[in-house]
This record gives C-alpha cells, structure tokens and sequence, in this order.
C-alpha cells in the first residue's frame, strides 16, 4: 500500500498546486510541473507575498476558533498531497481557508483547490467538509464556497487528467485565449506560435512517414 509521501508509475501522486495549475491551464500546468519553467510577473509576486503570511506553520485560537496555518494534507485514496494555508476548526467541523492575492472572483481553479483540499481533510479526519472559503487579499473580502457533489466531481475528473499528463510526459497545448495576457509564462509559452508548430510538427511527421506506415488519425 502507498503512503501519502509515496507514488508509484501507475499512480503518481498529484500535488494540489498542480491541480490548481491545471484547472487553470493545462498548458501553464505542463510548463510548470514537467519542464520546471516558472517565471514571475506583478501577479505571482503578489501571490507570493500574500502567502508568505500565511505559509508559516502554527496555530492560533481565535473567538474560539483554533486555526491551523499551512497544514499538511493528504489522501491515500485519491493520491493527492499538498497544504492548506488556513483549516479553521469550527463546532461544525474543519473549514479551510485558501488565500488569493487578487479581488473577489469566482475562479473555478482555486474553488477546485479548495474542494480538493476537502477531500483530504475528510480522509485525514473522518469528517465531512461541505464548505470552505477562499479569501481574496485585494478586496479583503471572503467568498464561501459549498463543496458539493459537482464540484467534486469536476475535481477528480481534474485530478485523472493530470495524473494522466504526468505519466505521458507531454506538455498540453496552448489555448491561445483570454487567460494568457497577464500569465508570467507567456514568453516561454509563446501561445501564438504554439498551435502552429503543433501543425508543422504534424505535417513533418506525414511527409517522412515511411511509405507501409498507417496514416495518422488527421488522415494524409
């Protein structure tokens, strides 16, 4: 049996900061995580800054609520690993608290880090985690988030594609969209350019495939 700081071929384990990566931009994931590429903008430093705050291990009892920051988690039966930056334990049960630089938003990445923060939690504890809440640093204002049954879903179906990107080892294409305009890897990326040498590549590989070699599945 694996234990949570332990992966095997078959099942690599996937980082929760991977996820949210991903969920994000596959490709952003994939320059991250696989071709150790991270450059930084105003952005990520603000990000940085913020969790820098929040990023030391302790605990504190506030208006009866003990609040545990950076708290490891885990999940053998998901094979995910990663931390919480804030778990406030409530008479309800644990709540945790993810922290973001920017204004209130309703980003599905970071509701997908949440929820999977909550999947771990519930292992880890044997308790249910039905909410959780991400608190934007920019506004000062923070957002509950109800960690129901689609959410859930969509996190593991996330949590199977980057397992999946892990073991092939290739980098997703670029999507070429809105989300690459403030993104610090844009110059690595290149996302203009990407889907075209994705089309070269192809054609190369159809001009020097061998004459007995079956065609590709674009036909050629």
């Amino acid at each position: 049996m694996t234990t949570h700081d332990q992966q095997t071929e078959d099942r690599p384990v996937v980082m929760l900061s991977m996820l949210q990566h991903f969920a994000y931009c596959p490709r952003q994931c994939g320059l991250i995580h696989l071709e150790s590429i991270f450059d930084e903008n105003i952005y990520t430093l603000r990000g940085r800054a913020v969790h820098d705050r929040v990023d030391v291990a302790g605990s504190a009892l506030r208006d009866g609520v003990r609040l545990v920051r950076a708290l490891p988690l885990w999940s053998e039966q998901h094979g995910l690993r990663g931390k919480a930056d804030v778990v406030e334990f409530t008479p309800e049960g644990p709540y945790p608290v993810e922290y973001k630089h920017g204004k209130r938003t309703d980003r599905t990445a970071d509701e997908v880090q949440l929820c999977a923060q909550a999947l771990c939690l519930e292992e880890m504890l044997g308790e249910p985690v039905p909410r959780g809440a991400i608190y934007h640093h920019s506004s000062r204002a923070r957002r509950q988030v109800r960690l129901g049954p689609a959410l859930r879903q969509r996190t593991l179906r996330l949590v199977g594609r980057v397992r999946e990107m892990i073991r092939c080892g290739q980098v997703p294409p670029a999507p070429a969209d809105a989300r690459c305009a403030n993104c610090s890897l844009r110059d690595a990326c290149l996302p203009e350019s990407a889907g075209k040498r994705d089309h070269v590549n192809a054609y190369l590989r159809r001009l020097y495939r061998p004459a007995d070699s079956p065609p590709d599945s674009n036909g050629g």
